[in-house]
């Protein structure tokens, strides 16, 4: 205690001798000594290539991660037309992918309708002979029914229009307001019920009354070897964007319970 009273009664007396103005001058000077003292960091130019070649190593994997990503993973996709209407809008642009696991009922593919396949009266796909094909281009629709299911379309009440997958009527909250889902004279008009063959898909437009789809005689079954990949993601116009990979579909019996 009586050294910390020594120290305070030097300071107060060197206080006392110096103005205010000379004591924070002094301090000032302190402090500048003390900071010019710290060893000064070296900058030659060896490290200057080193800083260099760190920037270019890590902009360089950031444009490999980016290509990559864009060559294997996500592909830019315009839409045209009005046939996936409401999920869907021409001139939206959306992200597909070429890596997936699996279809299932409900996903939005990207298609190369590049032949058309149809069933016999036996229930076997083969594909029909066409001279010309007026949607020989690539397309966008959604999966309704997959391989080995049933599908079954009802319009035998036009006003009240009935798609089924394996017996049981499905709940599709993503088509167009009003829009119903007509056979019309198809060439699947008096075969349904059928059930899709192994490795093809029954596909149709979210704007049923507006869509090309699996119901026309241009566009029929889709061959698993058709498909260029799966839509997942609305990235235009940006106060859009949403994710595509989950679309909800389910039978109206099990979300009545």
């Amino acid at each position: 205690m009586e050294e910390n009273n020594m120290l305070n009664e030097t300071e107060k007396e060197i206080k006392e001798e110096l103005s205010p103005e000379q004591f924070e001058k002094t301090e000032a000077t302190s402090a500048e000594t003390v900071k010019a003292d710290k060893p000064k960091k070296k900058y030659t130019k060896k490290t200057f290539v080193s800083d260099v070649l760190e920037i270019a190593e890590s902009t360089l994997i950031t444009i490999f991660v980016i290509v990559l990503v864009f060559t294997y993973l996500l592909h830019p996709v315009n839409i045209v037309g009005h046939s996936m209407e409401p999920t869907l809008y021409g001139k939206d642009r959306i992200f597909m992918t070429t890596v997936y696991f699996g279809i299932k009922d409900g996903d939005i593919l990207v298609i190369d309708n590049n032949a058309v396949y149809l069933v016999d009266d036996f229930g076997d796909p083969y594909e029909a002979d066409l001279s010309y094909n007026p949607i020989d281009e690539c397309i966008i629709k959604r999966v309704i029914a997959c391989g080995g299911e049933e599908i079954n379309i009802d319009d035998s009440d036009p006003s009240n229009c009935k798609v089924m997958v394996n017996g049981k009527e499905i709940d599709e909250p993503y088509i167009k307001e009003g829009a119903r889902t007509l056979v019309g004279s198809g060439p699947f008009t008096g075969k349904f019920p059928f059930t899709v063959p192994e490795g093809y898909y029954f596909v149709m437009g979210d704007n049923r009354e507006n869509s090309s789809d699996s119901r026309s005689g241009y566009v029929g079954l889709i061959k698993k070897e058709q498909i260029y990949g799966k839509a997942v993601m609305r990235y235009s116009p940006l106060k859009e964007m949403k994710t595509l990979f989950n679309s909800y579909k389910k039978s109206s019996d099990e979300r009545s319970n």
